[in-house]
């Protein structure tokens, strides 16, 4: 008997915890539901891409009522609330934080934005940046021709012999002659491409990452980097092959040099933004320079690859001095079109950071 009432006792005793829960559950939804319900109309509205169905008030409260939603959340885990409220507030929240805060666009969309406009306008906003690097490249490659007609010492300093190779001062015509052509029946890229594309990616990738410390660095590595080619146009000059080697470095150079400009010049872009930053607060300005730089590097990569393809299969294809060059030359029409040319379709910025 006393069995018997001990089992009815705890029956009723999980029949009222029940009842308890389902109770402060119903109480909780109640108070809370007409939130929950206003930020699931909006979040539906806005997924359908009927943006203009809603009003200033719904777009305002957006952020508050996701922030409502996950407090509400928060407090439904918390208390242990019947599973088919926490799912529908996990489901909820989670559809709500993509509208608030993920992404506007798709990936083909983005892609639009940035080649037909984001890309070049954002390096048209640092052309200062992009002038200093370039005087500053030109003046690396006098430097380094320089420096070796008058002390050959220097080429070895300046050229590593992982990548020199054969080419080296004291080297025949014939011998320099070799490395430029007679290459178009050999698969993959020669130990002195891809040495010299792997130097210049490094170059692109430090050039934009030492950019904080007020883009010193950033022009010290553009200068080391192109006193090497000032060194390697010395030597072929010195052969009577310096158009020939224009040539060869054209074909993949004209994309690969370009890419380094607008890394060294992205650097430069957060350094003078760090060192100059007018009425806004240091970090205000490296951060809008960041993201400026940080769209501008994205296209570097991207020229990068280009430049690999380039100097991995039409170099080896093109086996003359003129086929080089007129790639080399659409190449660099194009890439000065595309970023000083073009302006696609891309809103300007205004004063104030409106559209205009």
């Amino acid at each position: 008997m006393n069995a018997m009432s001990t089992g009815t006792d705890m029956a009723a005793g999980q029949a009222s915890a029940i009842a308890s829960v389902a109770l402060r559950s119903d109480r909780f939804r109640l108070e809370r539901e007409g939130d929950w319900q206003r930020l699931e109309a909006i979040v539906t509205r806005m997924e359908k891409g009927r943006l203009r169905s809603l009003s200033d008030e719904d777009l305002l409260a957006l952020p508050g009522l996701y922030r409502t939603v996950a407090s509400s959340l928060s407090i439904a885990r918390e208390t242990s609330l019947d599973a088919a409220t926490l799912a529908y507030l996990e489901a909820l929240v989670q559809r709500a934080w993509f509208v608030v805060y993920g992404p506007r666009s798709s990936l083909w969309g983005w892609l639009r934005g940035f080649l037909g406009g984001g890309w070049s306008a954002a390096v048209r906003a640092m052309w200062v940046d992009v002038l200093v690097a370039l005087a500053v490249m030109v003046a690396g490659t006098l430097v380094g021709w320089l420096l070796v007609a008058h002390d050959t010492e220097w080429y070895s300093a300046l050229v590593s012999p992982e990548m020199a190779g054969s080419r080296v001062p004291g080297a025949t015509r014939e011998a320099l002659h070799a490395t430029l052509f007679g290459q178009s029946g050999r698969s993959g890229m020669s130990v002195f491409a891809a040495s010299l594309f792997s130097n210049n990616a490094q170059v692109c990738i430090l050039s934009f990452a030492l950019g904080f410390a007020l883009g010193v660095p950033t022009l010290l590595l553009l200068v080391q980097n192109t006193a090497l080619l000032g060194a390697m146009l010395w030597l072929y000059s010195g052969k009577g092959l310096l158009l020939d080697f224009t040539g060869w470095l054209a074909i993949h150079g004209t994309t690969e040099l370009f890419a380094i400009l607008l890394a060294g010049a992205a650097g430069l872009h957060i350094g003078r933004s760090m060192a100059f930053p007018g009425r806004r607060s240091v970090l205000v300005a490296a951060a809008e320079a960041g993201r400026r730089a940080a769209t501008v590097m994205t296209g570097v990569v991207l020229m990068l690859i280009l430049a690999a393809l380039l100097e991995g299969f039409a170099r080896q294809l093109v086996d003359h001095t003129f086929g080089r060059l007129a790639i080399g030359g659409f190449m660099l029409a194009l890439w000065c079109a595309y970023f000083f040319a073009f302006r696609g379709n891309h809103p300007r910025i205004g004063k104030r950071g409106r559209k205009a």
